[in-house]
């Protein structure tokens, strides 16, 4: 059996994951597309860009994280936080402070539980 190492080289610094799952506007889950996601990941992946984050920073459109009515929600790794956007601001919020000054964007923090 293979063990796993005790410690990998990491590819980026952090990693965002941004739930882009569409649900039907009247499905009793609901879905962070429906409520928005498309516009504020559009605006994130341009954040990440332009502010040259781009080679330490990886960001990938996920599939539902499984709490859809907190949506629209994305998580940031290795850290393990979990925000929930609404506007273009809070996207600005969330690059400027926590992936470029490594500072929680607090009022953002979503806190789940299963």
């Amino acid at each position: 059996m293979m063990e796993l190492p005790e410690e990998l080289p990491q590819l980026y610094k952090r990693h965002v994951f941004a739930c882009a799952t569409q649900r039907p506007p009247m499905h009793p889950r609901g879905s962070c597309g429906h409520n928005g996601a498309g516009l504020l990941w559009e605006r994130l992946g341009n954040r990440i860009e332009a502010e040259g984050l781009g080679a330490t920073t990886g960001f990938t459109m996920s599939g539902c994280l499984g709490f859809c009515s907190a949506g629209p929600l994305l998580v940031i790794y290795p850290e393990g936080v979990w925000y929930a956007p609404k506007t273009e601001a809070d996207i600005d919020q969330i690059v400027d402070r926590h992936l470029k000054s490594d500072e929680l964007a607090e009022d953002l923090v979503i806190v789940l539980s299963r």
